[in-house]
């Protein structure tokens, strides 16, 4: 479980401009992520837009970010979804070669009571042959894993090593951090509330921004878990306006235009029913990439 303690990177899927996958971007994004000194790599999460990604386009991703970590970094993949038994399906060896860990989502849009999130994830566990870290993210999936669920289902499957919390929420978060085992990891699904969730127990953070500027926000999440509060708080600060950005006009729009400005991708393209970033949001973008400020 310490290897997915500290700076865990969401990967986006890079799309050339004609929306293909671009293995030439997603390999010089794994090796700009590794040299900035991240501590695991997140495939096919939300970020990495897997909804819109074919069967075969997905083993292409995985494939290739396996191929050029050469297993210098933890990898997990994400895999998730609102059919149990199709998750369940989903949760077998061969397709999950590679890789040391799964991010399980909560199930979306069928809006399940929590104990039909407490059942659907019962399955996952007793499926799994990797362990598994949950992940709630109601803004997305329309229902909230309260704190007394992520806490049954810790104590019941060892398996169940940790929650990615993106509630948005302090107040669930310190309840998560109060109640969970001592060997259960909660870790930030907010790249805003990575500092405090840290400082207080906290296992560090899933994040979009580090994909970015891992170098930076790695250092931030370092000093927390240091206890090193004046580094940790001047890095979040200074951070702070990059990640209202990319967050803007939707995640992973905004993250893709970072990642185009710094020539680590070749194209900032997503697949619809999402859409680029806009001229003004590219324009403000710049602004804090060359200067550390954003307009106002």
């Amino acid at each position: 479980m310490k290897s997915f303690t500290g700076t865990g990177v969401a990967l986006v899927t890079p799309f050339r401009h004609d929306l293909s996958v671009d293995v030439r971007s997603l390999e010089r994004l794994v090796e700009y992520a590794v040299a900035g000194g991240v501590d695991y790599l997140v495939v096919l999460g939300t970020t990495g837009e897997p909804a819109t990604l074919t069967a075969e386009e997905q083993q292409l991703v995985k494939d290739t970010v396996i191929r050029v970590n050469a297993g210098r970094l933890p990898l997990v993949l994400g895999v998730g979804g609102n059919n149990t038994a199709a998750v369940v399906k989903a949760l077998n060896k061969e397709a999950l070669n590679g890789f040391d860990a799964v991010l399980s989502v909560s199930p979306y849009y069928n809006k399940p009571t929590q104990e039909g999130i407490y059942k659907h994830f019962e399955q996952v566990a007793l499926n799994s042959p990797l362990p598994v870290i949950l992940y709630n993210v109601p803004g997305r999936t329309g229902s909230n894993m309260l704190p007394e669920t992520v806490i049954r289902l810790a104590e019941k499957f060892g398996n169940i090593i940790g929650i990615k919390e993106a509630a948005g929420d302090l107040v669930q978060a310190f309840r998560l951090l109060k109640g969970v085992p001592d060997d259960f990891m909660v870790i930030s699904g907010d790249d805003m509330l990575t500092l405090p969730m840290t400082l207080s127990g906290g296992a560090g953070v899933i994040s979009v921004i580090a994909q970015g500027l891992p170098e930076k926000f790695t250092a931030m999440v370092n000093a927390a878990l240091e206890g090193n509060l004046e580094k940790a708080n001047a890095l979040h600060y200074d951070l702070m306006d990059i990640i209202d950005l990319i967050f803007e006009e939707g995640n992973p729009a905004g993250i893709k235009a970072v990642l185009e400005q710094l020539d680590i991708v070749e194209s900032a393209e997503v697949r619809l029913p999402l859409v680029v970033a806009t001229s003004e949001l590219r324009s403000r973008i710049s602004r804090y990439l060359q200067v550390g400020t954003a307009f106002t």
